[in-house]
This record gives C-alpha cells, sequence and structure tokens, in this order.
C-alpha cells in the first residue's frame, strides 16, 4: 500500500475513502457524528467563505492537468515580484501525522494581512487589476489546490504600516465532506506581533477563534498551536507559505506526482510515453527534448513558463533554482515576422512579433508548433496550428505574445473567439511563408518556382548530385545566389494587406523586401542540398548520423563539464582543508619554538 493511503483515524489521517480527483466529486460521505463539531463557525462572513463543498470540486475541474495547477500558484508568486519577491520554492515535505507527502510552495512576497487572506479563500474575488499581473479571476487558489489535493493550509506574513500580522487558514475538503457541510466553512486564525510577543488578533468572539483553532488542529498536519506558530519562522519578515496535503492519486493507488524518480524534479506518472521519431536514436532525443519532457516533468515545463528571463527572481524546485529557457534561443534560420491583429475598430493599434525558426534538430524531427504566451505566462506550449502528419510547416517552431485576447480559466488555452480563429490563420499563413522561402535551407527542395530554377542551376554547376552552399558574413547574406529574406514583415488585418476586415479569408501578401538582413539570421555556415524528389536520402541518412553524433558528444561534454566542476569543488575542499592543517602546523611550530627558546634561557 502506498505511503500517501496510510492514516490514522484523526488530525491530518483523516482521508476520503476515494482518493481520485475526478472521482471524488461524486463521493457520499457518511453522516457526520453527533457530536464533536458543535463549536465549528457559523456566523460572521468575516470568518468563513461561503459556497457549496461539491462547487468547490466541481471548480477545480477546470484544470484539466495537474501542472496548469501549479502554475497558477506559481503566477501568485511571479505577481508578487512588484512587492519584493526574489523566489518561489517547491518542494515536497512530510505530513507528520501520516507521514505521507505533502506539496509545499513557498515566497517571500509581501504576504497576507488578515483581510487579504480571507479574500484569498472567496471564489471569484480579485485585487489584481493591473494590466501586468497574471492572476485577475480570483479563482486560481481555489482550482489550483484542490486539483491538486484535498486539503490545503495557508501561512502568511504580512506587514501593513507598523503592524505585523499572521494569519492561518484551512480549505479541506476532507473535513468539509466527512463533517457533511452544506457550505464551505474556512476557519481562520491570525495573530499580531505587539512588543515583540505572538498574540491572537480576535476579530469576533473569542469562542469563534478558538472554533477555528479546534478545526484546524483537527483536520490539519499540525497537533498543537505552537506546531502551527512553527511554521513561520522560515518565512522571514514577510511572505506566504502553501501546504497540500492528501494529495490525489490514480486508479492503481499511487500518486499523481511523482516525487521518487528524480530528486530534482517533479513528474507525473504515465505522461511520459515516447512518440514521434523513427529509429531508437530518434525516440531518445525526443524523450529529451522539451516539447515532450514538459508534459510529465514540472522542471521542463517551468523552464519556459515565463517568456522573459527573471532578472532577481528564481523558481527553486526540490532545492534547486530552475534554468530558464528561451525557446527563441533555440532556433536555426530565425525570422521575426510582425502581425497587427484588428482588435476592434476604435483601438489602438496592436503590433505582437512572432519569432519563427526550424527547430534545432531539424530536419531529422518533426517537432514543431507555436508557443503563445500571454503576459508573459505560457499558455500554449507547441500549439500544433498544422495537423500532425503535413508536410507544412516541418519543424517550424514559433514564439509570440498575443496579450490582446484573453485566455481559459485554467490558462491553458484561449477561448475559442473571432479574434483568436484570425491569429490562427495568420500563423498558419506566416508558417507556409517560412517554409516556402527557407525549406530548402534544411534539405528540403524549394516550393517557389525561382527558388528552385536557381536550386537546380546551383547542382549544374556543381555537376554531381548534391552541392555544399556555404553562407558568407556579409550585409548581403546571400545563399545559393539567391537571397535570404530575414527582414522582419509584416501581416495586418486591414485591406491594405490583403486580408479583409471582418473575415478569415487569407490572400497572400507578395514577397517581402530582401535587404537588411537579421544579423541573428543563418547562423549554419554549411548547407547540403538534396537533387531529387522532396528529399535526398543519402543527404538525410548523413545528416540524421551528424546529428545524433553531435547529440552524443553534447551529452558527454555536459557529463565532463559535470565531472569537471565536481572536480574542481573537491579540489577546492581539499586546499582549503590543507590550508586549515598547515595553520595547525605552523601554530604548533611556533608553540615548539617558543618552548625551545626557553628551555635554552
Amino acid at each position: 500500500m502506498p505511503v500517501a493511503m496510510a492514516g490514522g483515524s484523526s488530525g491530518g489521517g483523516r482521508v476520503l475513502d476515494c482518493r481520485s480527483f475526478w472521482k471524488a466529486g461524486s463521493y457520499e460521505a457518511p453522516a457526520a457524528p453527533t457530536h464533536g463539531f458543535q463549536d465549528t463557525l457559523e456566523t460572521g462572513d468575516f470568518d468563513r467563505a461561503r459556497v457549496h463543498p461539491k462547487f468547490l470540486h466541481t471548480n477545480a475541474t477546470s484544470h484539466k492537468w495537474a501542472f496548469g495547477a501549479i502554475a497558477e500558484l506559481l503566477d501568485n508568486a511571479v505577481d508578487e515580484i512588484s512587492n519584493g519577491a526574489t523566489f518561489i520554492r517547491v518542494d515536497k515535505t512530510i505530513n507528520s501525522k501520516d507521514n505521507s507527502p505533502m506539496l509545499l510552495f513557498q515566497d517571500d512576497g509581501g504576504g497576507m494581512d488578515p483581510e487579504g487572506v480571507r479574500r484569498c479563500m472567496s471564489l471569484g474575488f480579485s485585487t489584481k487589476k493591473s494590466k501586468t499581473t497574471i492572476g485577475q479571476y480570483g479563482n486560481g487558489f481555489k482550482t489550483s489546490t484542490m486539483r491538486l489535493g484535498a486539503d490545503a493550509i495557508v501561512f502568511t506574513r504580512a506587514i501593513r504600516g507598523s503592524n505585523v500580522t499572521l494569519s492561518i487558514g484551512l480549505l479541506s475538503y476532507t473535513f468539509l465532506r466527512r463533517t457533511m457541510k452544506d457550505d464551505i466553512v474556512v476557519p481562520m486564525l491570525d495573530f499580531k506581533i505587539q512588543d515583540g510577543e505572538t498574540v491572537p488578533l480576535v476579530y469576533g468572539s473569542q469562542g469563534d477563534w478558538d472554533s477555528s483553532l479546534k478545526i484546524i488542529l483537527d483536520w490539519s498536519p499540525f497537533s498543537s498551536k505552537e506546531e502551527l506558530l512553527q511554521q513561520f519562522q522560515d518565512v522571514g519578515s514577510h511572505g506566504t507559505k502553501v501546504a497540500v496535503y492528501n494529495l490525489w492519486m490514480n486508479d492503481d493507488g499511487l500518486l499523481e506526482l511523482d516525487f521518487e524518480d528524480d530528486d530534482e524534479d517533479i513528474l507525473l506518472r504515465d505522461q511520459g510515453s515516447a512518440s514521434g521519431g523513427v529509429t531508437k536514436g530518434q525516440k531518445e532525443i525526443v524523450q529529451q527534448h522539451i516539447s515532450h519532457r514538459l508534459r510529465f516533468s514540472l522542471r521542463a515545463y517551468t523552464s519556459i513558463l515565463y517568456l522573459k528571463k527573471f532578472d532577481n527572481f528564481q523558481i527553486i524546485l526540490r532545492g534547486k533554482p530552475v534554468e530558464q529557457i528561451c525557446i527563441t534561443d533555440e532556433l536555426k534560420f530565425k525570422k521575426v515576422v510582425t502581425y497587427k491583429p484588428q482588435v476592434t475598430h476604435d483601438s489602438q493599434v496592436v503590433s505582437v512579433r512572432v519569432d519563427v525558426g526550424f527547430a534545432k534538430e531539424a530536419p531529422i524531427l518533426g517537432i514543431f508548433g507555436m508557443n503563445v504566451y500571454h503576459k508573459n505566462r505560457l499558455i500554449m506550449p507547441f500549439w500544433k496550428v498544422f495537423q500532425e502528419g503535413s508536410s507544412r510547416g516541418r519543424s517550424v517552431v514559433g514564439v509570440l505574445e498575443a496579450n490582446f485576447i484573453e485566455p481559459a480559466h485554467d490558462k491553458q488555452d484561449f477561448e475559442r473567439t473571432p479574434l483568436f480563429l484570425r491569429l490562427e490563420m495568420r500563423l498558419k499563413q506566416i508558417i507556409i511563408d517560412f517554409w516556402k522561402e527557407k525549406c530548402h535551407l534544411i534539405g528540403y527542395q524549394p516550393t517557389d518556382p525561382n527558388l528552385r530554377s536557381q536550386y537546380k542551376a546551383t547542382l549544374k554547376d556543381s555537376g554531381g548530385s548534391a552541392s555544399h552552399v556555404h553562407h558568407k558574413n556579409s550585409s548581403a547574406r546571400r545563399t545559393g545566389g539567391f537571397s535570404s529574406n530575414l527582414l522582419p514583415e509584416t501581416y495586418d488585418d486591414v485591406a491594405t494587406a490583403g486580408f479583409p476586415n471582418n473575415g478569415f479569408h487569407l490572400q497572400s501578401t507578395g514577397q517581402a523586401q530582401e535587404n537588411n538582413m537579421d544579423s541573428e539570421g543563418l547562423d549554419e555556415d554549411l548547407v547540403e542540398i538534396g537533387s531529387s524528389g522532396i528529399f535526398d536520402p543519402n543527404f538525410m541518412e548523413k545528416l540524421s548520423e551528424e546529428n545524433l553524433a553531435l547529440f552524443s558528444r553534447r551529452e558527454e561534454l555536459r557529463q565532463r563539464d559535470t565531472q569537471l566542476k565536481q572536480t574542481i569543488e573537491d579540489l577546492e575542499h581539499e586546499l582549503e582543508e590543507t590550508k586549515r592543517k598547515c595553520g595547525q602546523l605552523a601554530a604548533e611550530l611556533k608553540v615548539r619554538k617558543n618552548q625551545q627558546h626557553l628551555h635554552y634561557r
């Protein structure tokens, strides 16, 4: 039996009989005992958030994906950067009552005062009105914590003027269902720092405060008021800590979140099956690619979760900072395209930058898709604008920030509005145009008749079945006798660009001007182009071997780099130890010399 299934008969060991999230909503608990809960909170809107427990679970089903729920809690910490937050820590901790794992989130943001934590626990209330903050619906904390586990407890410390407050709130689905509540009771405890002492802060009656304490001690992982206050010791002068416990399980009775396979990561079970690739080597590359790993590796997902790299903020996952990855830095033959959607007739002009290029694994692997962000947050990773199996856009990857459309409530998709459909159509056209212009650079025959003529002429001049085209680092940046257009190209919704204002029909925009090439354009010095059909088999075989060799070499170098770093650390430690011993020997030698000097005297 998994450790999470074990539990006592009281306190944090009280769990729902049904531990599968997708079945917990229809679970009917046994009748509540006739005693033991008479002192629960029943009065005062300030001391409770009201909504039926079934809706609390139903609301959490908006998160189909557990990592989407985790991202919501990360967003809360990122929004606190403006209040001084420098980190969000995500880790596994242990419920001391039943030794089951808990998921911990902790940040050093501004924290919440008593009023703020009640707003956090209330459904649909949000004070986030900034155009830059990610959260806005006032729903993320409830949906995300309840999607990850049946229960969550919040510890938050805040400084407002000269007042320092500590607040604790318990959102327990287990408590509500096991006691057959017909509305949500959220027990709250507040304290204030007075003359250096932590004293209770009572807003209602002392009886209400005592009832809250009893419920929290009965249904949380903590057994005393002293244990609760100990949780603030590592919070610092301000910040918030959230512990999610009674984590959900899959149908096999195993935790949905896997903490065991990787000590520096949190994995999703049953999400890592390989896809794509033909050979064993290709499948291994697919398994290591970010587009595949993000589905089951929290470290991989959070590495691309935010578009802009943080200057003074870190996501620390299981004790190790997450290294942010900029997808655009991974592209080759990159091109910048500007898209100007017509949001409304009387709105200001919106300009969206679209970075598009080939995946560095092209053309061996068909990894492709558009990564769409909203207010710096990833909404749709590797969105396949074209269907799987389509030859158009093979290996084309793009990145854009679409702040002009609103995401769905789970922030994993966009509502299918006309504005979104126009965006989808434009991205298809951008990919097609990029593919027509540059597919020859990764081994495909050019689709443009003019380029194909020059391609064939190049083959004829070379006198062989394949040619090597060398790219000179000049201002012209010519490839194989023809220009490679890297100038940002503009697509508009307005009629001047060939798009109707109120429709989705796409028309050709013509060929863009060929000047002022992007300095990040053709990074490769050598491109080999096939001679017959779509592919030159010899070219593809050779390129596959070279790419696999490069990937193997890269892994070897990474391992060697890790070994060298470890060797340096060992040598530095040895050097410090040697210095310490030398110091001791020098001190002993000095003492002996002094003793000898006194003896001779």
